[in-house]
């Protein structure tokens, strides 16, 4: 009896680290870290930012996460509506790292997300305001499983509990065609603007106890002509 019990969970445990090796090294979910921006023709505004809580001008959620609320006291998300979305405000930087106007971005978790298809999925918006230029709202699908794949689980792995490297990787997977997110202008001169935009990392450092360290993201957005060209103007 007792060697038939031992049979079975070791056959559990294979079973279940079988299961896991197949869905780290799927050969199947590997995700494109190009965006299709960054080869495209048109004009393109880029917007940086940090995507580490502690440099946000605020950040918070349901206050279990190992990322914590910046700054400490701040109110978290604990209704049942909103108990797995997180919301950030933070300081959008130009390409010439000067400030170009502030960002405030909610993402929840999404019932879409399919670990074994590589699909490790977040719904997210954007409320970004430029002084002077307008405002712009922006609408993506999120997908993580690259990130988490190369970045969470080895830093996991690692007995100093931290992942260091150089990685960077495209996370936008929608809602529009080719994996691009979707932007509507507000006010100012993206009045009536509509275009394509996509979201990346460049990741540095990670750790299991506080969540990206050290890292960068940039959010890509296509300018229509008319657009366009008055930054070209500006340069």
């Amino acid at each position: 009896m007792i060697r038939h019990l031992i049979a079975l969970l070791l056959g559990i445990v294979a079973g279940a680290a079988a299961f896991l090796a197949l869905l780290y090294f799927n050969p199947f979910t590997s995700q494109n870290n190009l965006s299709p921006l960054s080869v495209g023709s048109n004009e393109v505004m880029n917007l940086t930012f940090s995507p580490v809580a502690s440099d946000s001008l605020v950040y918070t959620n349901n206050g279990e996460t190992r990322i914590k609320p910046h700054p400490e006291k701040v109110l978290q998300l604990w209704e049942a509506s909103v108990r797995r979305t997180a919301a950030a405000a933070t300081v959008l930087y130009d390409s010439r790292g000067g400030m170009a106007g502030v960002g405030v971005k909610f993402s929840s978790d999404s019932e879409a997300t399919r670990l074994m298809n590589g699909e490790a999925m977040v719904e997210s918006v954007w409320h970004i305001y430029l002084p002077g230029r307008g405002t712009l709202f922006v609408e993506q699908n999120e997908n993580y499983w690259s990130y988490l794949r190369e970045i969470v689980i080895p830093a996991y792995w690692s007995s100093v509990d931290s992942w260091k490297g150089n990685w960077h990787g495209t996370i936008t997977a929608g809602p529009g065609v080719l994996g691009l997110g979707r932007v509507v202008g507000g006010s100012g001169e993206f009045a009536d603007f509509e275009s394509s935009v996509t979201e990346s990392i460049t990741a540095r450092a990670y750790s299991v106890a506080h969540g990206p360290v050290a890292a960068d993201s940039n959010l890509t957005i296509e300018l229509p002509l008319r657009v366009g060209q008055e930054v070209v103007a500006e340069d």
